[in-house]
């Protein structure tokens, strides 16, 4: 049986890992990305200019599909590069 002390250690850290793998969208309460906010667009990018994938930034897959539409359309405008320099 386990004690009181180890299952208030596991809930913690299910706490911890349910926040931290929450979408940063969801947190925020967005419900659409805006092409023009270049510096929550940038963080989603690499040094290429390659759109970071669903694991590595966390983001739902719902957000993820406006996220690429978003950043697209960015670079169309020449607000975020095709190519890292």
């Amino acid at each position: 049986m386990a004690s009181n002390t180890k299952i208030k250690n596991l809930r913690k850290l299910l706490k911890k890992r349910s926040e931290r793998t929450k979408c940063r969208f969801t947190r925020a309460r967005v419900y659409a990305i805006d092409w023009k906010d270049v510096a929550t667009l940038q963080k989603m990018i690499s040094q290429q200019g390659k759109i970071y994938g669903q694991k590595r930034t966390g983001t739902r897959s719902h957000f993820q599909r406006k996220l690429k539409t978003a950043i697209k359309r960015a670079r169309f405008m020449a607000l975020l590069p095709y190519v890292g320099r």
